[in-house]
């Protein structure tokens, strides 16, 4: 599978920012609850524009993670119309954009406007993308019995099943353990 080089950051950093989540995270605790928390992803994601350090900020951060973690059960249809909403509730304009050494790639906000916006909008363009090109089945949730991650597939072959290494060695286990006490 072959997408931009921005759709792919940008699906990276969906599950990223989804797998924070409580229900998700290694940790098991909201691991984005607190604005030092949420300042210390977004330097490992080098997230550009305006950043307010502020609750009001981590609110809405919050809830669009929680609005990006839907996105990965929806069928295509209704992927389409939360898309199109995201984009025109932000009155999204793309443009080509360069800076910060990147290549050309897609925004469609302001670097002014809220955070949690501009986190919004280049999600749904990354879904954009996804759908136009007919893989929106590699957006998935792991495969781990007790984990509520999510992931996105950009392996050749499509066969990635586990949101990370950890999940997979775990069920691995689980399944060695299995076959062992069968024999």
């Amino acid at each position: 599978m072959h997408l931009a080089p921005d759709t792919e950051e940008t699906l990276e950093f969906a599950v990223a920012l989804a797998n924070t989540d409580p229900a998700a995270s290694r940790s098991g605790s909201d691991e984005i609850g607190t604005v030092g928390q949420l300042a210390g992803f977004l330097v490992d994601w080098a997230y550009s524009g305006r950043i307010d350090h502020d609750a009001a900020e981590l609110r809405d951060v919050l809830q669009t993670r929680d609005l990006i973690r839907r996105l990965w059960d929806l069928d295509v249809d209704d992927a389409v119309h939360a898309v199109n909403g995201m984009l025109a509730e932000a009155g999204a304009l793309p443009q080509l954009a360069r800076h910060d050494g990147s290549p050309w790639h897609l925004h469609a906000t302001d670097p002014n406007a809220p955070l949690a916006q501009r986190i919004r909008v280049e999600v749904a363009l990354a879904f954009v993308d996804v759908i136009r090109s007919g893989v929106v089945d590699r957006l998935r949730r792991c495969a781990a019995d007790d984990c509520s991650g999510v992931l996105v597939d950009l392996s050749r072959n499509g066969s990635k099943r586990f949101c990370s290494v950890r999940c997979g060695n775990r069920m691995n286990m689980i399944a060695f353990r299995e076959r062992a006490a069968e024999a």
